[in-house]
């Protein structure tokens, strides 16, 4: 048997096992997953290490791992293992584990598939066996989680019927399915079909605008090891690299179509972002964030030249890297406090420190804070998108400003979740349960991604890109350097000094205390300072109060406008079925009429 079977095999046979396992002993449904994770996981690094390898079958490249390949399956071993180790206490009181444990491992033998298929057709049907195992686990999460599963499955499951149709039209165009032999140029109108099928099935899987609505709602009703291995992990793994291999491989790029992908890419980060800013729940502002995150991806790739190329790519591990990480901190803290409602949580800092450590790391990260590997992924990006403007492109100071303003949006919205969160004071709620730090397995996970997004942030030339960039994209060209090494020093140097005039303030100076007050009014005793409130004036903006008041009415959100028109035509031809007999047959007649008069037309 081909040694490329066993990752994919391996996980799906073990999940098809743990179903059948008794309810009384979760033990062996844990063992049993933590030892396959742990196998992947091995396998990964073996095959990373090792030269690539192939699959042929009657002279067709079926599997193929190749430098691209590798380097997902390596993110997808780390990502499962971790994800593995933190169920063991997150989910340990949990219903539906049998359901939970099985789905968890099918996932990770079909994002295996994915990435070593080099043929369409069985790309596809471990793309959509995705969708299916994303729908089973949501079902594990709270009462709203039948929804939310349904939903996701319908928004992805419909793009992936589109990619069907794509991977046919391009079969009409050029007879063949290997993605190595593919190159097909922007010559007919099938080809652009073709094009726009296969990303409808990339933005829904990565959660990208406007296929992102259901993100939000499994952010909010999953089980929090399902939304950091799932959506913030590997459906952008997978999203990005189908991405990465439509644009390099499949098609031959446009100036034109890497316009529209610079578009939406800028629109998905700025909408995302903002949208992020105004939530109440953890989750749902974690989950924007993935979207918005998506977006320099997208526009890292638009660029079409290597060094942004390959920042998007860079950025894509870092994405799922940090985001994982605070979907695990996230999900440290709903344990321990029973609760995801900003409104009611604070003071956490004290109570938590390692999880609020990693999860302070992981913010830095995706605000793009040097030297945090996000600084690193969207500085490339950055150069990228200069290149384009170096070679003429008038439009690159625009994606330019949507890319940092984002940063900048995402930095602010940090700061509030960070502030309410784990400073300041605790709520009532949270004092009446004392909670304290969590057990191993939910503190290993998000630090070890933490400390990772550290090493990637100031070894970024010498480990990742080196080792996990360079191999996908050559001919990588810097307009500027960034001295990560000499940064990180200077930055230690500074928060040492200002740690020494700290203590030295107090222990030599005389401190004055003052009750709070905002504005010179004080705040009556049981009054606390949260950041809930920190961005809702941007309501108050017109133009923005029209827009978030149609978001709420899922004026933007597909799936409910798709439920909206079926119920509209549903309506319709309900009107028309009156239940007499009569006017049955005259729609019969009428129908037998109008056939007659084509057939005696022809």
């Amino acid at each position: 048997m081909n040694t490329l079977l066993f990752p994919i095999f391996v996980p799906i046979i073990v999940g098809l096992v743990i179903y059948f396992i008794p309810g009384k002993v979760k033990f062996i449904r844990q063992l049993l997953t933590l030892l396959t994770s742990t196998f992947v996981l091995a396998a990964s690094i073996w095959f990373f290490i090792n030269t690539p390898s192939q699959m042929i079958i009657n002279n067709t490249l079926v599997l193929n791992l190749d430098s691209l390949s590798k380097f997902i399956f390596l993110a997808i071993g780390v990502f499962s293992f971790l994800v593995a180790i933190y169920s063991l206490r997150y989910m340990q009181d949990k219903p539906k584990l049998s359901l939970y444990y099985g789905s968890f491992l099918w996932t990770v033998g079909a994002s295996c598939g994915v990435a070593f298929s080099n043929h369409l057709i069985l790309l596809l049907i471990f793309w959509g066996f995705l969708g299916i195992t994303l729908y089973f686990l949501v079902l594990t999460g709270n009462d709203n989680a039948d929804y939310a599963a349904k939903k996701s499955l319908t928004i992805i499951g419909g793009c992936d019927a589109l990619m069907l149709l794509g991977i046919a039209f391009i079969y009409a165009l050029q007879p063949v399915f290997e993605i190595d032999k593919l190159s097909l140029p922007f010559q007919s109108t099938l080809s652009y079909i073709a094009f726009f099928t296969l990303l409808s099935g990339v933005f829904s899987k990565a959660g990208a605008m406007p296929f992102h609505t259901w993100l939000p709602d499994v952010a909010e009703s999953a089980p929090m090891s399902v939304t950091a291995f799932i959506p913030a992990a590997l459906d952008k793994l997978l999203g990005i690299y189908l991405l990465a291999r439509i644009c390099i491989d499949i098609f031959v790029m446009t100036g034109t179509m890497n316009l529209i992908l610079l578009i939406l890419g800028a629109f998905t980060i700025i909408a995302a972002v903002m949208m992020a800013l105004i939530q109440h729940d953890m989750r749902k502002l974690l989950a924007y964030h993935a979207i918005s995150q998506v977006g320099y991806m997208v526009i890292g790739i638009g660029t079409g030249n290597p060094v942004g190329i390959a920042g998007g790519l860079f950025h894509m591990i870092n994405h799922a890297i940090y985001k994982s990480g605070l979907f695990l901190a996230g999900g440290a803290v709903q344990h321990q406090t029973g609760t995801t409602d900003l409104n009611k949580l604070g003071g956490l800092g004290k109570l938590m420190p390692f999880t609020f450590i990693s999860f302070l790391i992981c913010s830095l990260a995706i605000s793009g804070i040097p030297p945090i590997n996000g600084f690193a992924s969207k500085w490339m990006i950055y150069q990228g998108l200069i290149k384009l403007g170096t070679a003429g492109d008038n439009l690159w100071i625009i994606w330019l400003i949507a890319a940092t303003f984002g940063s900048a949006l995402t930095l602010a919205s940090f700061m509030k979740l960070i502030h309410t969160i784990f400073l300041g004071i605790p709520s009532k709620e949270i004092s009446a349960k004392n909670p304290s730090e969590g057990s191993f397995s939910l503190v290993f996970p998000p630090g070890a991604l933490a400390l990772i997004c550290i090493v990637f942030g100031i070894f970024p030339m010498t480990i990742p890109i080196k080792h996990l960039i360079q191999p996908v994209i050559s001919g990588i060209s810097y307009i500027g350097l960034w001295p990560s090494g000499l940064a990180t020093i200077l930055i230690l140097v500074g928060l040492v000094i200002g740690t020494i005039i700290y203590f030295y303030g107090r222990v030599f100076s005389n401190i004055r205390e003052q009750e709070h007050f905002i504005g010179g009014e004080k705040l009556e005793v049981d009054e606390r300072i949260t950041g809930t409130g920190f961005y809702n004036t941007i309501k108050e903006f017109s133009i923005l109060q029209k827009i978030y008041k149609q978001a709420e009415a899922k004026i933007y959100d597909i799936y409910d406008q798709l439920i909206r028109l079926s119920d509209l035509i549903a309506e319709t031809f309900r009107k028309v079925h009156t239940g007499v007999l009569t006017l049955y047959y005259s729609w019969v007649v009428m129908a037998l009429i109008i056939l007659l008069i084509i057939l005696m037309g022809r």
